[in-house]
């Protein structure tokens, strides 16, 4: 009776993984969808992803920065 619970446990689990790596690939999946079209693309580029991706850079270097010393 143990094992049989243990088996199923490790079956869920193993199951749950699946359905959460299947929903990030879905995810993924769409974004690209959306992102390739033209019309999406323009407008992206009129907000100015790449400058707010440029604006946003120090402020991550520092987080990982800050990060990496309190593991020590």
């Amino acid at each position: 009776m143990s094992m049989e619970l243990e088996s199923t446990n490790e079956n869920g689990n193993d199951k749950d993984t699946l359905y959460m790596l299947g929903g990030v690939a879905l995810v993924v999946f769409g974004a690209g969808l959306i992102l390739s079209n033209p019309f999406v693309r323009r407008y992206m580029s009129r907000i100015g992803v790449g400058n707010l991706a440029h604006t946003l850079m120090p402020d991550i270097q520092r987080y990982l920065k800050s990060r990496a010393m309190r593991d020590i």
